[in-house]
Formats: C-alpha cells, structure tokens, sequence
C-alpha cells in the first residue's frame, strides 16, 4: 500500500458506491480508507452484508455532510419468499418455519404487500444495528440474549409488485420496488406480509437503487476510488457540488463568506432548512440554516 497522505492532499466529496453483496459497510470505508491512503473516510447509512448497491461515502471535509445525507428517502430492488420465516428475516439465518404457500393466490400476495404502505410502526429486526443500552442489537442476539425492539415510524410512499414467481410448489418469490423513509426496514416488509399471509417471509434479495438525489447508475465499484478523484467521473462529487445537489444553493459575498468563517450571522435566507452557502469562487463556506431574521452556520468548511 502506498504512504498514507494527509488527508488535506485528497480533494472532498462524496465517493458514491455499488456495494458488492457479503461486505458491511464498515468493510467499504476500510477498503476506501486502503485504496485512497487516507484515513478520513465514513459513508452516510448502513447497507446489510447481504445487500448491495448504492452506499454514499464523504472524503475528507465532506463526512461533515455524512450526518445530513443520510437522512433522505430510499429505493430498494428486493426479492421476498414466502414459505419460510428465518432468525435474520433474511436468506443469511437459520431456517425458523417452513410452510407452504401453495395455496396463496396472487391477488392475495398483492393485498398483503400493498398494507405494507403508507405510515407504518415497524418494529426492525432483532438482527439490526440499532442500538440497546448502548449495543447493536444484533452483538446482543449473537451473545444469546433476547432483544426486543420498540416500534418506529418508518412510511413506505410506494411498493411496486412485480411478476410474482413460484420456483417451487410450496415457495413464492416476489420482486418488489420500494421506495421509504430512512430508516425503513425491507426485511420486516418481507416478515410482516409473510405474518398476514400465515405462511411466512423473508429477503433473498436487497439492492439499493437511489439515496435522495444519488443513484446507483452513477456509482462505481470502490476498488475504483482512487481514479474517480484524481480523474473526476460519476462516482465522485466534489464537495461543492454534493452539497448543491442535496441543499438549495446560497451565493454569499465575498464579505459574508469572511463573515461565516468567523462565526457571525449573515442575512436570513427566507426559506426553512438548511443551504449550502457558496462564495464567488465556488467554494463550499458552509451549511447554514434560519434562525430569526439572521442564517447561521450549522457545518462550517473553513479554508483548507
């Protein structure tokens, strides 16, 4: 591996990634962090080893903008079975029932997917990251503990129903579209329909399509992020352009740009959230956001 560079000699932004299936998202940023020999790198929501597709990375200033990306609506590709119900809710846990699906018709598969929709209280998976007293739940279920998670607000906007598949006569596959909150689960879609239909659900397949303004058609492989930020392409942004295509652009001056690299309030923008402020010379100043008459600064990126 070459030298490590600081992290000031690796240009910002926002590396976007088609994950390969069998690699958490941790593994992602390690080999990011390997490729680039920099240390600074971290990515903007968690994709399951299981799943691939589109994972957004910051480089360098640009993980200041990882806690303000992530948050955006999702699209999965993803593929439920019904028949059979597993530990995880997904095609990597042991088996937990099997029962056959001969019977289910489509229109009654189709009914049970489209309850799935709208505002929902999901409870996640106990196999999820989120955190009890402090642990992934999933640390405390692989230490044999019993975890039961509290229900959320999640809201699925839409669920599209594919040509439904039967590769056995007891198992059902369906290819779904789905498009949610952050924060939404697919793998308890696949549970939760296969609970109403008595028979069972889980995921055998999980593909991330789109992360707010992000597709997955401009992602590369990130074997290749090196390339992307020496010789530009579409899986990389620079850190202006990130946040100008997440946040409504800001022009400040000159004057208010020193300003804001100073701490001090400049004139409100007139619209609610936040605004990427960007001086005359296309520089990223920071992230500002109303308070009263005046915008202030919610993430700053001073001059390198």
């Amino acid at each position: 591996m070459s030298p490590r560079r600081p992290d000031a000699d690796v240009p910002p932004g926002l590396l976007l990634v088609d994950k390969a299936g069998g690699m958490t998202s941790h593994d992602v940023v390690a080999r990011a962090r390997r490729v680039l020999s920099v240390r600074k790198v971290g990515h903007a929501g968690t994709l399951d080893p299981m799943a691939t597709g589109l994972l957004v990375l910051g480089v360098g200033a640009a993980t200041r903008l990882l806690g303000h990306v992530g948050g955006h609506d999702k699209t999965y590709e993803a593929t439920i079975r019904l028949g059979q119900s597993t530990v995880t809710d997904d095609r990597e846990g042991e088996v937990l029932a099997t029962t056959s699906a001969a019977a289910l018709d489509d229109d009654a598969i189709r009914a049970a997917l489209a309850a799935q929709t709208g505002p929902l209280q999901q409870v996640p998976s106990s196999v999820s990251a989120v955190k009890v007293g402090g642990r992934r739940s999933y640390d405390r279920v692989r230490a044999g503990e019993e975890v039961e998670l509290a229900p959320r607000s999640v809201t699925v906007h839409r669920l599209d129903v594919h040509p439904v598949r039967r590769p056995t006569r007891d198992l059902v596959d369906v290819d779904i579209t789905v498009s949610c909150t952050a924060g939404t689960y697919i793998r308890a879609i696949a549970r939760d329909a296969g609970a109403v239909l008595g028979v069972g659900g889980h995921l055998t397949a999980l593909r991330r399509t789109a992360s707010g303004p992000f597709s997955v058609a401009r992602a590369a492989d990130v074997e290749d992020a090196a390339t992307l930020l020496s010789g530009g392409g579409d899986g990389f942004l620079p850190l202006a352009q990130a946040a100008t295509t997440v946040f409504p652009t800001r022009a400040v001056t000159a004057e208010e740009s020193r300003a804001i690299g100073y701490g001090q309030p400049v004139p409100a923008t007139g619209t609610p959230g936040l605004h990427a402020a960007v001086d005359p010379d296309g520089r990223l100043v920071a992230l500002l956001e109303d308070r009263g008459d005046s915008a202030r600064v919610a993430v700053g990126f001073p001059p390198a």
